[in-house]
């Protein structure tokens, strides 16, 4: 569907979107409907196919939206990182504080395994190669030591998306700055005594 051309068309999109990350984030895809949806939004039914063709779409847009936002975070939080190492942290940091502060939109990326197969392999993708460029440029410069970027970078987000799952979704309110202090320091260092 094409963007809204209004101002007032935008929000309204906006709206529905909000309230579709609220519901789908509470009660998952399945238990959620266009009235649900619409609802939570104040909207008419009609209104939410001006916009979207269907709740697929719109579920598929909040995985991406997820993916969009959380890259911007992260890129806010590592831009002016004296050091690849630091960016870790920071990047990590970033990642953990956003989870927590949008806990519905990190359920909807873990639900889309199962409800968008594709939406959610382009996120870990997108995300991945990104990543897997800014290693190869600290590599390049000399800032980490040579290896293969492309696993390093799967698993360095492997062990964020793991630590937002158990300290964020799970249990939540927890010590993010410890939480990220002790996975920094293997990050940094690994098991090696």
């Amino acid at each position: 569907m094409s963007a809204p051309k209004t101002k007032r068309g935008r929000e309204r999109r906006a709206q529905i979107l909000a309230a579709a990350e609220q519901m789908f984030g509470a009660r998952g895809y399945a238990d959620t409907s266009v009235a649900d949806i619409t609802r939570a939004a104040g909207a008419a039914q009609g209104t939410l196919y001006i916009y979207f063709s269907g709740k697929e779409e719109i579920f598929s847009e909040l995985v991406r939206e997820m993916g969009r936002m959380t890259r911007r975070a992260m890129a806010r939080a590592v831009a002016d990182a004296p050091d690849r190492l630091e960016a870790e942290r920071r990047g990590l940091a970033a990642f953990l504080r956003f989870a927590a502060e949008r806990p519905a939109l990190y359920r909807i990326v873990e639900e889309a395994r199962f409800v968008d197969p594709a939406a959610y392999r382009a996120y870990f993708t997108e995300f991945a190669e990104a990543y897997r460029q800014s290693l190869d440029k600290a590599e390049a410069e000399g800032s980490i030591r040579p290896g293969d970027n492309e696993v390093r970078a799967w698993m360095l987000m492997g062990i964020a998306k793991s630590l937002g799952d158990r300290f964020v979704l799970w249990e939540g309110g927890g010590d993010l700055d410890h939480v990220v202090e002790a996975a920094f320091d293997m990050i940094r260092d690994g098991l090696a005594p």
